[in-house]
Order: structure tokens, then sequence, then C-alpha cells
């Protein structure tokens, strides 16, 4: 299963605050909270995401974590 950022359940949020290991509380545009996790990709190229970033996530459909997939 592929996950990109052209699916579905994107949503795009700004960054509030930065948690350990490489996480991050972030505000949906809904006003929804959400913690979020690095994606592989983001990690190896090392993109640094900081307080006040706007960002695209795929949420999981469970209401878990998301997985933040890029900068905006």
């Amino acid at each position: 299963m592929t996950h990109d950022v052209s699916e579905n359940n994107t949503v795009q949020g700004t960054v509030q605050e930065s948690l350990p290991n490489t996480e991050f509380r972030v505000t949906l545009d809904s006003g929804e909270e959400k913690v979020a996790f690095l994606s592989g990709k983001m990690r190896l190229h090392r993109i640094k995401v900081l307080v006040g970033d706007r960002v695209a996530m795929v949420a999981d459909p469970y209401g878990g974590k998301a997985r933040i997939m890029r900068r905006l």
C-alpha cells in the first residue's frame, strides 16, 4: 500500500509545539489538534520542521497520529 500526499485523507495544519522523537502537536485548519510524526523521507533528507510552519499530513483513518509529508 503506497501513501502519498494526493490521497483523500490529506489534511493541512500549523505546527504548535515540538515534542520529543520528531513528533509535533499540530492544529488542523478545522481547529482540531493532532500529534504528528515526520515521514521517513523527511527524516532521511533532514528536512527541518519548526513551530509555526504549515504542513501537509496524511491523517490516520482510525484517529491515531498523523504523518507529516511536506512543509507548505
